[in-house]
């Protein structure tokens, strides 16, 4: 199945925390953050402005991205957990 996001969504893999610190300690999942950074897999095509045009969104598949904390709608989709997000909870494109 493929998502194809409306407006201005955003279709993001959330990319996971490390387990362990500097030190080589394990932290288990239940003292862990919530992770903030993803991968964009698939971009609406923009927002809808009230004169008719569309705003190009901001980011492209492929990109890696901060997000908000909390932030979207968790979705299942052929066993690959996706988060949707508004183009406005992202807060950076990660590069390298």
């Amino acid at each position: 199945m493929k998502l194809r996001p409306l407006n201005d969504k955003i279709v993001v893999k959330v990319l996971e925390a490390e387990e362990t610190v500097k030190g080589g300690i394990i932290i288990p999942d239940n003292a862990k953050e919530k992770p903030q950074q993803a991968e964009v897999v698939a971009v609406g095509p923009g927002k809808l402005l009230d004169s008719g045009t569309r705003v190009a969104p901001s980011v492209k598949a492929g990109e890696k991205v901060l997000f908000s904390k909390y932030s979207g709608s968790e979705f299942k989709v052929d066993g690959e957990e996706l988060l949707v997000l508004d183009e406005g909870d992202i807060l950076a494109i990660v590069e390298k």
